[in-house]
């Protein structure tokens, strides 16, 4: 049987405002059938605070620190909460809502999407699995998050290993587009995530903080040698090909559709009227 085959582009490290405009133009050029499926990796120059797309940035964001850790700050298109974009390799899937592999509700198409994430783990050598909630309790949990940082607790069909998150996605459906993108973390700085998030008080941050050790992980944590983020380039562009069964096909942009990004991002991602919409 012959595998499909879908685009697949590295960009590597790009400013925010890039990189969210990157991801809508796929997901636009895709809708329009100007080009098929597509798997994108990424980086973050400068290192950056992406918040989703329903947060409340003066509320929960302590923009001083974000400042003073010389942070990049965007608004996703995509929900969840927020993710410091550091030591990681990021990722984005374009693909059709009728595609036949994409089953028709959010929860299972994120099933079917991180198999190729879960795949990748493989290649890394950890034996991650699915994260479904066993109890009630954890599932209320999954719809009302306590905390404003993305890394707090697994949801439905994240990735867990020993018992501990370890890659974060996030997904919205637009012009009948599913667009997934997702954080695969190296190494984690806490005390630089936490200081990015507004508490009731020192104490409330440092019991969260504490209680995050026991919810996420980064890979490096967990591996006698650490990995370089080219090796988990390397295993995840193999994951996601075995886990969506295609085969790629390396794409570059070419000078229209990278003017039309650039476009995008001066005249949106760039723009305080979308970042602190909320």
């Amino acid at each position: 049987m012959n595998k499909e085959k879908w685009y697949f582009i590295d960009s590597g490290n790009c400013s925010p405002a890039y990189n969210m405009a990157m991801d809508e133009m796929l997901l636009n050029w895709h809708s329009k059938g100007e080009i098929p499926p597509i798997v994108r990796f990424y980086g973050w120059s400068p290192p950056t605070l992406s918040v989703g797309y329903f947060q409340k940035v003066h509320k929960e964001i302590d923009l001083e620190a974000v400042h003073k850790h010389g942070l990049g700050f965007v608004r996703r298109p995509t929900g969840g909460r927020g993710v410091l974009h550091d030591q990681e390799l990021t990722y984005s899937v374009i693909v059709s809502e009728d595609h036949p592999q994409m089953p028709a509700t959010v929860t299972e198409a994120y099933r079917v999407i991180s198999e190729g994430i879960l795949q990748g783990f493989r290649y890394v050598g950890l034996d991650a699995y699915f994260s479904v909630p066993r109890t009630k309790e954890e599932e209320n949990e999954l719809k009302n998050p306590r905390s404003a940082v993305c890394f707090d607790a697994p949801s439905w069909y994240e990735l867990v290993v020993e018992g501990r998150k370890i890659a974060g996605s996030a997904q919205t459906r637009q012009k009948g587009v599913i667009l997934q993108h997702g954080s695969i973390i190296l190494d984690i700085d806490e005390d630089k995530l936490f200081d990015l998030f507004k508490y009731p008080s020192d104490r409330v941050r440092q019991r969260m903080q504490n209680a995050f050790k026991n919810k996420a992980v980064a890979i490096n944590e967990l591996k006698s040698t650490p990995v370089t983020l080219q090796e988990v380039s390397d295993a995840f562009h193999k994951g996601f090909a075995d886990g969506l069964n295609v085969n790629w096909e390396p794409y570059q942009l070419n000078d229209k559709e990278e003017s039309e990004v650039w476009e995008l991002a001066k005249t949106k991602y760039e723009l305080e009227e979308w970042n602190f919409r909320r």
